[in-house]
């Protein structure tokens, strides 16, 4: 059998652009070559776009970006053609395409930009399409529809740019502190900050205004943070839910990269009722926001026992040690076997 050209997305204009290059290495390093042939197509934080053709370990360490291993690419908008074009200095070239992959976390990448482009070139997607992934990566409108399905979420205001400090105060001792101040579509933590009084919430908002142009104030929910892996486009299947343990503060940036003073726990340290409901919680959400592939469904389980939706990622981590090859490998699928599936999913 011929194998499939997969166009692997890394990188990209997003704050994000060090943890894709992670993700997209981990995806080239786990695929099944007997299938697969990756073309990499690298995305520079400037938003410039190359066909890559050297190893993992530049893509790695960032060096990937250079004349050796690179050449000016672009994807034909031709709906049909599904080709990456080549604009060498002797002309244009074009290699086929049979499956894209974005490995993009993020703005310009996980929130649905570059899968309307994927749409309109008519190339099948790995993963969820625009309208999936718009809704995962806005925070607000991803709690609304959750909440319309009957799944708790925390409570939260919105804010603008020009929305007074004054009224944003008022909201918060509504709620109460401890709060988080978030970005409305952001990832990996950026620009989020727990707040414990209402002199702080002054540079918290600064600080969030620099990744949108839209704030949330949310309420903190006690207890403790759980995810589940979901994978299909119909028939849902999901990995083990898992458990992340603090010693304090809340899973930051720093958290979640290097664990420093944390911990994940897989399968979660619940009963298998509890971990039932989470998983058919996950599901439910992941319908409601139309989701299609794969997605990371985050929650936070209470003393009480109550399930909390917190966000969607619709293109969660791809390492070897994150968190959505970690809870698939716990029910039984090796990160090859996701990857497989994925692609084929896509083509469904």
């Amino acid at each position: 059998m011929e194998k499939m050209n997969v166009a692997i997305f890394f990188g990209g204009c997003s704050p994000e652009y060090s943890v894709s290059l992670s993700s997209a290495s981990g995806v080239v390093l786990n695929l099944d070559h007997t299938k697969y042939n990756p073309v990499l197509i690298g995305i520079t934080q400037e938003g410039s776009w190359y066909h890559y053709v050297g190893p993992v370990e530049k893509m790695l360490n960032d060096t990937w970006h250079n004349p050796e291993d690179c050449t000016p690419a672009a994807l034909s908008p031709n709906r049909g053609e599904k080709r990456l074009l080549l604009l060498k200095e002797s002309g244009i070239e074009s290699l086929p395409l049979d499956i894209a992959f974005p490995v993009l976390h993020g703005c310009n990448g996980e929130d649905g930009t570059i899968q309307g482009l994927l749409e309109l070139a008519g190339l099948p997607i790995a993963g969820c399409g625009t309208l999936a992934s718009a809704l995962g990566m806005d925070k607000d409108r991803a709690h609304r529809l959750a909440s319309l399905n009957g799944v708790r979420v925390p409570r939260h205001a919105v804010l603008e740019k020009d929305t007074a400090l004054s009224q944003a105060e008022t909201f918060a001792e509504e709620i109460g502190y401890p709060l988080y101040v978030k970005p409305v579509k952001a990832g990996s933590s950026y620009g989020i900050t727990r707040i414990t009084d209402r002199d702080q919430l002054s540079a918290a908002l600064s600080l969030a205004f620099r990744y949108d142009t839209q704030v949330l104030l949310e309420e903190n929910i006690l207890g403790f943070e759980v995810g589940c892996a979901v994978l299909g486009n119909g028939e849902l299947i999901t990995g083990e839910v898992d458990e992340i343990e603090l010693s304090g503060g809340f899973f930051d940036f720093t958290e979640k990269y290097t664990l420093k003073t944390s911990a994940i726990h897989v399968p979660a340290r619940i009963d298998d009722s509890k971990a039932a409901e989470i998983k058919k919680t996950a599901k439910c959400i992941y319908r409601a926001l139309g989701c299609r592939g794969f997605a990371r469904v985050d929650m936070f389980l209470t003393p009480e026992g109550d399930v909390v939706f917190n966000e969607v990622n619709t293109i969660p981590g791809f390492t070897d040690h994150s968190r959505y090859p970690g809870m698939m490998k716990a029910a039984g699928y090796s990160f090859s076997q996701v990857l497989t599936r994925i692609l084929e999913l896509a083509l469904e």
